[in-house]
C-alpha cells in the first residue's frame, strides 16, 4: 500500500463543466476522498418564471448544448401534461425519432472523443488521428449521421425549432424519411466497427464493481427512452412521473454546487448502464448481439462499462428507428394543425436523457405564464454515485502508482459522461451584516 498519495485534479479534462478530484492518503491512512463540483450555479428555473408556456422549451434547451433536444422534449411533455394538451400518434413517433437522433449524437461524442482515448492510453482524440485513423473516421461518420438526423427532424443540430406544445411545426417528407432510413441501415457496419475497436482495447477497461441501485424509466414490453414510469433495481413496481421527487430526494452536499440524490440507498446510478440493467431483455436483436459480444450482461456493476452500454444503445436506437420509420411511412405523413389554449395547471415531464432520467416540472397561471419550475438533471443524480465509487475504489488500488490511481479516478468520472454545468442549480447565500 502507498504510504502517501496526494491527488489534486482541478477541472479535469474531457468532461462537460468543472469537476475536481481530491485524494489525500498519509502513512497509509485515507484522510480525504472527494468528488467536487465547483461550478457556478445556473438559474434556469428562475429564467422561465413569467414566460409563456409556448417559450419554455426554447429557453430550457439552452441548459445543455449536448442534450438540448432531451430538455426540450421533457419540458414540452410537462407543459402538455399541465394543460391537458393531446399529441397525435404521428407527432409522438416523430418526437421519438428526434430523441433517438440525439442519443446517437451524444453517445458517439462521448465514446469516440472523450472516453475511448483513455482505453488507447492517450490524453485526447488528437493522437488517435494518426494512431487509429480508421477508428476516428468511423466515429466522425457516425457523428455526422447523427447531426444530419437531428437537422432533419428537429430543424437543426442543437436547440430544436420544430417542437411546440401540441405537436411539431414541420414534418419531414416521406422521401426524406426514406433517405434517412437508408442512411441508418448503411451505418450498421460502422457500428460493428466501433464494437471491434472497443473489443481491441477491452483489456484496458478497469475491473471494478460496486453494486448499487439503478434508476430508469420502465414500460412493459419495450426498451424505453421516452415513455413510461420510474423504476429501479431496488423497487418492485413503478413510480408515477408526477411523484418523481419521492425518488430523487435532492439534498445539498458541502462539496458540490449541484444537489445530490438518493432513493433506497445513499446513492443511485442513472444512465446507459442503469437502463441496461433494468431493461436489457427488451433490446433490439442486434443490440443484444453486441452486448453479448462484448460481455455486457444484465446486473453488471462496473461503472466503467457505462461506455459499453452506450454503444449497445446506439445500435438499439438505429435498429428501432428503422422500424419506426417503416411505421410512419406505412401510415403516411399527414399535415397537422395545432391549436392550443392556455390554462392553469401544474405537472411534470420526463424522458431518458443520454446521461440518465431527466425531470422537468412547471406550474402555470390561467394565462399560461410560468409561475414556478423545478428541473432535476441526470448528472445531479449521479454525483453521489461517483463519490461512493471513489470511496470503494481508492482503497482497492492504493498499491498502484499515484499517476495510475489518478488516471483510474478520471476514467471513472468520464465513464459517467457527466454534464456537470447542467447539474448546478443550487446556491447557498449567507447574508452578513
Amino acid at each position: 500500500m502507498s504510504n502517501s498519495v496526494n491527488i489534486n485534479v482541478q477541472h479535469m479534462t474531457r468532461v462537460e463543466g468543472h469537476g475536481n478530484i481530491i485524494v489525500n492518503v498519509t502513512d497509509g491512512k485515507v484522510e480525504k476522498i472527494e468528488w467536487q463540483v465547483p461550478e457556478a450555479p445556473r438559474f434556469f428555473e428562475a429564467m422561465v418564471r413569467g414566460q409563456s408556456y409556448k417559450d419554455i422549451q426554447t429557453i430550457v434547451s439552452r441548459i445543455c448544448g449536448i442534450c438540448s433536444i432531451t430538455h426540450s422534449l421533457a419540458s414540452t411533455k410537462a407543459v402538455e401534461n399541465a394543460m391537458g394538451i393531446e399529441v397525435s400518434e404521428q407527432a409522438d413517433k416523430m418526437r421519438v425519432l428526434m430523441h433517438y437522433s440525439e442519443y446517437l449524437q451524444s453517445h458517439v461524442l462521448h465514446m469516440g472523443y472523450l472516453a475511448v482515448p483513455d482505453f488507447f492510453g492517450e490524453k485526447s482524440v488528437v493522437p488517435l488521428v494518426a494512431k487509429a485513423t480508421d477508428a476516428v473516421k468511423t466515429i466522425i461518420r457516425l457523428h455526422r449521421l447523427a447531426n444530419e438526423w437531428s437537422d432533419l427532424i428537429a430543424g437543426r443540430t442543437t436547440h430544436p425549432v420544430t417542437l411546440i406544445p401540441g405537436g411539431m411545426t414541420k414534418f419531414p417528407t416521406e422521401l426524406q424519411l426514406r433517405e434517412q432510413q437508408q442512411k441508418l441501415k448503411d451505418s450498421i457496419p460502422d457500428l460493428k466497427a466501433v464494437l471491434n475497436i472497443l473489443l481491441s482495447v477491452a483489456e484496458n477497461i478497469p475491473v471494478f464493481e460496486r453494486e448499487t441501485e439503478y434508476v430508469s424509466l420502465k414500460k412493459d414490453g419495450m426498451y424505453t427512452l421516452y415513455h413510461g414510469e420510474i423504476t429501479s433495481t431496488d423497487y418492485d413496481g413503478t413510480v408515477a412521473i408526477s411523484d418523481w421527487k419521492t425518488v430523487t430526494n435532492e439534498w445539498v452536499s458541502d462539496q458540490s454546487t449541484a444537489k445530490w440524490c438518493k432513493w433506497n440507498r445513499p446513492s443511485y446510478m442513472v444512465g446507459a448502464l442503469a437502463r441496461f440493467n433494468n431493461q436489457a431483455d427488451y433490446l433490439s436483436p442486434l443490440a443484444k448481439d453486441v452486448a453479448k459480444a462484448i460481455g455486457l450482461e444484465k446486473g453488471n456493476a462496473n461503472p466503467y462499462m457505462i461506455t459499453i452500454a452506450q454503444l449497445v444503445e446506439c445500435v438499439h436506437v438505429i435498429e428501432t428507428s428503422i422500424q419506426l420509420i417503416d411505421e410512419l411511412l406505412t401510415a403516411g405523413i399527414k399535415p397537422e394543425k395545432i391549436v392550443t389554449s392556455p390554462k392553469a395547471g401544474k405537472a411534470s415531464g420526463c424522458v431518458e436523457a443520454p446521461r440518465g432520467i431527466l425531470f422537468h416540472e412547471y406550474e402555470f397561471d390561467s394565462q399560461g405564464k410560468c409561475m414556478n419550475a423545478d428541473i432535476c438533471i441526470p448528472t445531479g443524480q449521479n454525483h453521489a454515485s461517483i463519490q461512493h465509487d471513489f470511496d470503494k475504489l481508492v482503497p482497492e488500488i492504493l498499491d498502484e502508482p499515484e499517476d495510475a490511481i489518478r488516471q483510474k479516478l478520471e476514467m471513472l468520472v468520464r465513464a459517467y459522461d457527466p454534464c456537470i454545468s447542467c447539474s448546478t442549480h443550487m446556491l447557498n447565500v449567507e447574508f452578513v451584516k
